[in-house]
């Protein structure tokens, strides 16, 4: 008996302290993208469509694994009515209507899919590219900080003036709860709307901490893969691959908790817009909200940010890699046990923020582990971040510094059909490394 008790106690020993190293970035005891994800969903055909999804369901509605369907158009799921999505159920976007999926406030959306049989939405498209369709909206009662009620209006073309009412998100529930998202694939969504911007893989307007959002995968999107407009969602295991544009913004007062999530992006397809792995503000334009109302916060833990490059040192040349993370004034961030590796550089804070205690105090970066960065934390169009390195330098925040390829610190980066992202045991060491601002362009 005493042999297996003292078994057992060298086991979870070692147990926890593989947890303990591998505790920046994604973690988990396995790779946990495995199965449900598809990092090569291009090479996917899953037939022609044997049902049609066009207009507004109005009555509770049920979508099985035995038919493929079509989003033909805007379809809305109007207000008290429940959409439900068997796992291994296959929704195509049409591309010649830019079909889009909307989840009315007051509506709900069942999309619980399983590791080994995700719901997918995708393209209808034989040759796939990003923005063939619209893409996910889901509208909840949640607080945001825009005067009244906001709506999503402006991404539909053609709404006859009835419908005006299925764009309409917010209110004082904070608890809000719009169904579950789990296990879900959203690809080649963001198709570009009138007013020039583009449509999202998955935009949550609303959206309150009762709703369960996991496992979500969000693969070539036009427009950004996530993004988040008040409300207080908790998203976890997020998957972000390859976007053109932002992986994850949040704005409008949102209090979001982003935990345990990977963005992958690549030089080739981000746009030249200024694209970013995460994206935080309170507002695009200051007259749109209330200023007595929340400013968006972000707690976000165990991210890995990676910018899959083959020469950083060319592509930041030719200016094709920015930052990894913004942070627009008004705003608060706390970003902790998180790794971002092959930016330029890899955080950057609007030039509006005024470097002091107080505001650097709502921006948050601790034991962080910056690798293979083009400088670390800046204020926007100014190269000297003296004061910022002594800031975020200092050892209290257990910052680690690195310079070193992919495949020596992530378990299996070059896998293109199933990456492994998780850091390498033993990589990252209890010591801290000088902070450093040195450029990887001489």
């Amino acid at each position: 008996m005493k042999n297996l008790t003292l078994i057992a106690c060298i086991f979870f020993m070692l147990l926890g302290n593989v947890y303990a190293q591998q505790e920046k970035g994604i973690i988990g005891a396995n790779n946990w993208l495995f199965n449900w994800t598809d990092f090569q969903p291009n090479q996917q055909d899953y037939g022609e469509p044997t049902q049609i999804l066009a207009g507004n369901i109005t009555e509770d509605t049920k979508l099985t694994k035995r038919d493929v369907y079509l989003l033909l158009g805007n379809v809305f799921v109007k207000d008290s009515v429940t959409l439900t999505i068997e796992p291994g159920t296959v929704i195509l976007g049409d591309y010649k209507t830019k079909g889009s999926l909307t989840i009315s406030r007051n509506a709900t959306l069942i999309a619980d899919g399983l590791d080994t049989d995700p719901i997918i939405f995708t393209s209808n498209k034989t040759v796939k590219r990003p923005g063939d369709w619209g893409g996910l909206i889901v509208l909840g009662d949640a607080p945001s900080n825009k005067f009244g009620n906001g709506s999503v209006a402006n991404f539909y073309t053609q709404l006859d003036v009835s419908t005006y009412t299925n764009t309409n998100f917010g209110g004082d529930n904070s608890k809000n709860n719009s169904g579950i998202l789990r296990y879900v694939r959203i690809e080649y969504a963001g198709n570009r709307i009138k007013n020039g911007g583009y449509f999202n893989g998955l935009l949550l307007a609303g959206i309150g901490s009762k709703t369960i959002l996991e496992n979500i995968m969000i693969s070539y999107s036009a427009g950004n893969s996530f993004e988040v407009w008040g409300g207080e969602p908790n998203l976890n295991n997020m998957v972000s691959y390859k976007s053109n544009a932002d992986d994850f913004k949040f704005s409008f007062g949102a209090q979001a908790k982003l935990l345990n999530s990977i963005a992958i992006r690549s030089p080739y397809i981000s746009s030249s817009d200024g694209a970013r792995s995460l994206h935080v503000s309170s507002y695009d334009k200051k007259e749109e909200v209330d200023f007595s109302k929340k400013v968006t916060k972000v707690i976000a833990k165990n991210l890995t940010l990676v910018n899959d490059s083959e020469n950083l040192k060319a592509d930041v040349e030719k200016g094709l890699v920015k930052e990894a993370v913004y942070v627009a004034e008004n705003a608060e961030l706390d970003l902790n046990k998180s790794v971002i590796s092959g930016f330029n550089p890899a955080v950057l804070f609007e030039e509006k923020i005024r470097v002091n205690q107080e505001n650097l105090e709502k921006i948050k970066f601790t034991d962080m582990y910056f690798h293979n960065c083009n400088g670390n934390i800046f204020i926007e169009y100014n190269s000297n971040n003296e004061d910022l390195e002594n800031w975020y330098g200092d050892s209290a925040f257990l910052n680690v510094y690195s310079k070193s390829s992919n495949s020596e610190t992530f378990i299996n980066s070059d896998n293109k059909k199933l990456p492994d992202f998780r850091l390498r045991i033993n990589k990252i060491k209890a010591s801290q490394t000088q902070y450093a601002s040195e450029k990887i362009i001489d």
